[in-house]
């Protein structure tokens, strides 16, 4: 299960365009202070170590950030090889929605978009701050994006339905 949701965050087109489909939260962080657990020794190292991958990385990032340790997933994301990939984006976006800087997530995942517009994952999330923000018809507009690019029946298109139907937002 943890292999396939590390996959599922790698930064490509294949994994956002597929549509992230998590059906369940990620575990609890298996380190603290913004290390990452390298699984070639089963240990937590600083998120910079070079025996790291990204996949490591994100899978961190996605515990960090459901366990609402914003600031050790902000250092984990500022370790990524890429700062400019689309899943880096993406978190960054999520980080700031979930911690309420709402513009500023906005923000990041039009840049997540730019870079993949493919990104359900991101266009996801960015509908849900839509709907924190009072706008409903462009939430749909992501929703019905995602759909229009082979999110039905994905974790992106449920989580969206069912915040423009709440008005709650969802975590992973």
């Amino acid at each position: 299960m943890r292999l396939a949701a590390t996959f599922l965050l790698c930064s490509s087109v294949s994994v956002f365009a597929a549509g992230s489909d998590w059906t369940a939260p990620p575990p609890p962080p298996d380190c603290t202070g913004g290390q990452v657990l390298e699984t070639g020794s089963n240990s937590c190292v600083d998120a910079q170590d070079s025996r790291l991958g990204d996949q490591e990385r994100y899978e961190a990032v996605r515990e960090y950030a459901y366990d609402e340790a914003f600031d050790d997933a902000l250092t984990v994301l500022d370790a990524m090889q890429d700062q400019k990939a689309d899943g880096v984006l993406t978190y960054r976006g999520y980080i700031a929605r979930k911690t309420g800087d709402l513009p500023a997530a906005m923000t990041w995942y039009e840049q997540a978009l730019e870079t993949n517009p493919d990104n359900l994952l991101a266009r996801s999330y960015m509908g849900q701050t839509l709907v924190l923000l009072g706008k409903p018809l462009e939430a749909e507009e992501q929703l019905n994006e995602i759909i229009a690019r082979g999110g039905t029946g994905t974790w992106a298109e449920t989580s969206l339905t069912k915040s423009l139907a709440t008005g709650e937002t969802f975590s992973y």
